[in-house]
């Protein structure tokens, strides 16, 4: 694929209900909406780039009492679905891919709270939340849409700064996605994990994740789980690592689908004068919620 034909083919972003969406995204939302999910259903759900692939395989992993071999039946976009993908980025749209899944299914969105179709809130489905700081995420985030030639054009590092602050990336704001979840977690029986917590101990989440999903299992199942799902683990696994993802889509020459998986690599990209700018905004819209994220372990 030519540079023109890679540019031409980048996703302009919409708005659907005040939420700015990839164009094609927003071409299926309402079929996306008015999906009924199975009472036995798990949403992982999460701003993009936040550790939602991470979640993933660890709960199929869960699912298959650790069985590695079962878990490389196919890549992990196949194993759980994205609801909103679309047939423009897969071979078939993330309903489509539903239709032949057998239950449970594990299902991955990046909606926020709102978008997320009200059928998972009526079935009472078990919904799994990851959230990760904002530096990082921003970090991770450009990197993935400079090299995912379907999303928007980043354009520079410090305009990307700006739109992240402003709302003008694709899902919204950041901090109200993350607060949006956050605020409804016990009422809805949201399962919040945040990135620097499975960072720091990776064991004790994968123990909180098992007991929200009723499993009981042994301590050696739990090690191997954990261990299966190292960053190291999972960036050289090819059903983990999105390496199936054509290049057209993904140029992972450009970088790494999974990239670092660190925690404080913002320090690498922010200068003092972004960072304090970063600081401050983050503190106007954060300040009527006390979530305990980490920039730094």
């Amino acid at each position: 694929m030519s540079d023109d034909q890679t540019v031409i083919s980048r996703a302009r972003l919409v708005p659907v209900k005040g939420i700015l969406l990839a164009d094609h995204v927003a071409e299926g939302f309402e079929a996306v909406s008015a999906f009924r999910p199975l009472p036995s259903d798990i949403l992982i759900a999460a701003y993009p780039k936040s550790g939602s692939t991470w979640t993933q395989e660890i709960v199929d992993l869960l699912l298959h009492d650790g069985d590695a071999e079962i878990c490389r039946r196919a890549p992990i976009n196949e194993r759980t679905v994205l609801l909103e993908a679309t047939t423009v980025v897969r071979r078939q749209s993330g309903l489509d891919q539903l239709k032949k899944m057998d239950p449970p299914r594990v299902i991955k969105t990046h909606l926020p709270l709102q978008m997320v179709p009200a059928g998972f809130w009526d079935n009472k489905c078990k919904m799994i939340y990851i959230a990760r700081n904002a530096k990082d995420t921003i970090v991770s985030l450009y990197y993935y849409q400079k090299m995912n030639t379907f999303s928007p054009e980043p354009g520079p590092w410090d305009s990307f700064i700006h739109k992240f602050m402003h709302g003008e990336l694709g899902w919204g704001y950041w901090h109200d996605h993350v607060k949006g979840f956050w605020e409804e977690r016990e009422k809805r029986n949201i399962h919040y994990i945040f990135y620097e917590d499975m960072k720091e101990n990776p064991r004790r989440e994968v123990e909180r994740l098992a007991k929200y999903l009723d499993l009981s299992l042994s301590d050696d199942v739990i090690s191997r789980i954990v261990e299966l799902t190292t960053f190291k683990n999972m960036k050289d696994n090819p059903m983990a690592n999105q390496s199936s993802v054509p290049k057209e889509i993904y140029n992972q020459s450009i970088s790494k689908f999974m990239r670092k998986g660190e925690v404080a690599d913002w320090k690498n990209h922010f200068t003092p004068e972004q960072a304090a700018e970063f600081d401050e905004d983050y503190e106007k819209k954060m300040k009527q919620v006390d979530m305990p994220f980490r920039t730094q372990l």
